[in-house]
């Protein structure tokens, strides 16, 4: 009789990305990863060939985790990037770790920062559209100079750097987007 399979490929991988997201990829190890389980290394590299392909997997996650944030995200702002930018800063406030994860680490492959955060919902291309059908002439080079203080934003939310209320982000991401238009 076939010996009945306890840890399954989807209870490692869900632990995986909750060390991930409580603790850092970083500190996602065999050995940790087992001690969470209640199980040696052994069903970990039965199911997955290596670490790496574990990992990639928990990358997987995160982006699927980020995409779901962004599309849960409410607010009514119309300017351009003004949603886009507040849902990256409260994705850095509320989930630390895989904020770095996904854009501050080394670990993409050959994904962009861009095509990370446009996903499959072309959150930037939406975006872009807004702020042409508002009149503006190069979209691409708006984002460019939006995206760079958004991003700077979030990064100060990781170091205790940025302490502004969502209004108050409101109002500052408002007020570049017009001086950039």
């Amino acid at each position: 009789m076939a010996r009945k399979e306890t840890v399954t490929k989807g209870m490692i991988a869900e632990a995986a990305f909750q060390m991930a997201r409580e603790e850092g990829i970083e500190n996602v190890t065999a050995r940790k990863l087992a001690a969470k389980i209640g199980c040696s290394t052994q069903p970990i590299f039965r199911v997955y060939a290596g670490m790496n392909d574990l990992l990639e997997e928990v990358w997987q996650m995160a982006t699927e985790r980020f995409a779901q944030y962004y599309a849960e995200f409410e607010s009514q702002i119309e300017t351009p990037f003004v949603h886009l930018g507040l849902a990256y800063i409260n994705f850095a406030v509320e989930e630390r770790k895989l904020f770095k994860l996904l854009f501050q680490s080394e670990q993409r492959g050959d994904r962009s920062l861009y095509e990370l955060l446009n996903g499959q919902t072309n959150a930037v291309g939406t975006e872009m559209n807004k702020a042409v059908a508002l009149g503006c002439q190069n979209p691409s080079g708006l984002f460019m100079k939006m995206w760079i203080f958004i991003h700077g934003c979030a990064c100060m939310v990781l170091t205790g750097d940025y302490d502004l209320t969502d209004e108050e982000t409101i109002v500052l991401l408002s007020d570049i987007y017009k001086k950039c238009v």
